[in-house]
């Protein structure tokens, strides 16, 4: 199976814990994203926001666009490097139960993201559609 490098995105839109939600959820409109990670200083991933945790812990809880990603981003963060192979990358999201995989070098750093969608689109069908499934069950299923 190929290595995750040949079919992330390189590159990713990030955020800090201060910045707004309704920054983020800006970023995720003009990425075409549901995620975006929150790094460090370093660029090293604390974790991420993804548009369900906007609606689910800002906006629910009767917050709005003012609330930062501190407050919305889900943590800590599962991550795999660039030269990893996708199989790997495929088991990670089903242990951790993500459609999505933030991509670090051998520093820790960002470099690039990794969705379901992508190894869909690389053709890899039938191991998509395992993960898939097994992302989509509840746990304890």
């Amino acid at each position: 199976m190929a290595s995750v490098s040949t079919v992330m995105t390189s590159n990713p839109a990030t955020c800090k814990v201060n910045t707004s939600v309704r920054d983020v959820a800006r970023m995720m409109l003009e990425s075409d994203c549901g995620q975006i990670p929150v790094i460090d200083d370093q660029g090293r991933p604390l974790g991420v926001v993804t548009d369900r945790d906007i609606a689910v812990r800002v906006v629910a809880n009767g917050g709005d666009g003012t609330a930062t990603a501190g407050e919305a981003v889900t943590s800590p963060v599962r991550t795999v490097r660039a030269d990893s192979d996708l199989k790997d990358c495929l088991c990670v999201m089903v242990e951790a139960q993500v459609r999505r995989v933030p991509v670090v070098d051998d520093s820790g750093k960002l470099t690039g993201i990794v969705a379901l969608a992508d190894i869909a689109l690389a053709g890899k069908s039938r191991a998509t559609g395992e993960v898939v499934k097994e992302v989509s069950e509840p746990p304890g299923s």
